[in-house]
């Protein structure tokens, strides 16, 4: 049996604050962060808008996208950091949501790798047969933990959601191949602070980014038997364009074959990777039987990337 992705769906919400709407609140400009980091403008939820409820409306696409119904999900993974409260968790919430009433549920919390942890979690139950299916969605509401008085980190996140349902695919098709990493060490680099804030190290996460993404990508396709050659299209987290474009490089990769959404959405943490996948498709961009490679890192320090052969 091979696992894959047989449902995809995301949801960002209608609030737009662009780099200008920032410049009159923060000693920055348009200018400096559209060439440091790639970004235009971000989504942010409203006061209404908490995690699960971002994570409710992605999962209902991916459901429908899928052609199943809730009552159907045997388990529910959540990656995020931004849940609605320490406990219950986001997941629970999801499933009586939904009413998923047949499904277990849990948060991941691994967090810009998260999505990429929930689809290696997936794919073990799937082909062990312990589940039919498995909705692994990425949630954050990153506006209530940052600190928009720090013009270092204010700019970089928004808010959003990402939900695929992993199922049973076609011969050959699906996850080939995954690899998780984790360096606590770096943990100081990336994390919230006293505050309840997102405290980071810029320096040191692009460093380790760069370094660590590249790694990755190259180590998951050996994994999957596969070259750089294989490879028809990169979807890395988007954190950063200039740490995606050298991840693009490592892999020897044209331009048209990286995913770049970062300028619409900013920073989503576990919900970028699904995020740009989706719009990815949407757009024609991915097509049955290509090769795509996901790869992220995130605080902890985390890192995680795929490789999947796209089709049902």
């Amino acid at each position: 049996m091979n696992a894959g992705i047989i449902g995809l769906g995301k949801y960002v919400p209608e609030k737009i604050v662009t780099n200008f709407d920032l410049e009159q609140i923060l000693d920055t400009n348009d200018e400096w962060i559209r060439t440091r980091t790639g970004i235009q403008e971000r989504r942010i939820a409203g006061d209404d808008e908490n995690t699960s409820k971002l994570a409710l409306e992605a999962a209902k696409k991916a459901l429908e996208d899928a052609n199943i119904t809730a009552d159907q999900i045997g388990l529910i993974l959540v990656a995020t950091v931004t849940p609605d409260q320490s406990f219950p968790s986001v997941a629970c919430q999801l499933q009586e949501y939904l009413g998923a009433v047949n499904a277990s549920a849990m948060d991941v919390s691994a967090a810009c790798s998260g999505f990429i942890y929930g689809l290696a979690t997936a794919k073990q139950f799937v082909e062990s047969k312990s589940y039919q299916y498995v909705l692994v969605v990425g949630a954050e509401k990153l506006s209530k933990i940052t600190d928009w008085t720090d013009r270092n980190t204010a700019v970089l996140f928004g808010d959003g959601a990402c939900a695929a349902v992993v199922g049973e695919v076609s011969d050959g098709r699906g996850i080939l191949a995954f690899e998780l990493g984790a360096d606590g060490t770096g943990g100081k680099h990336l994390f919230l602070n006293e505050r309840d804030a997102i405290s980071m190290n810029g320096r040191e996460v692009f460093k380790f980014a760069v370094r660590q993404m590249g790694e990755s990508a190259v180590s998951v396709l050996e994994k999957a038997g596969l070259s750089k050659e294989d490879v028809d299209f990169l979807i890395p987290h988007q954190a950063n364009i200039r740490i995606m474009e050298a991840s693009r490089e490592r892999l020897e990769l044209p331009e048209e074959k990286l995913s770049k959404r970062i300028h619409k959405y900013g920073n989503t943490s576990s919900a970028s990777i699904g995020i740009a996948l989706k719009d990815e498709l949407d757009d024609g961009n991915i097509k049955d039987d290509d090769i795509i490679v996901l790869v992220g890192f995130g605080g902890g320090l985390t890192w995680g990337a795929a490789v999947i052969k796209w089709g049902k």
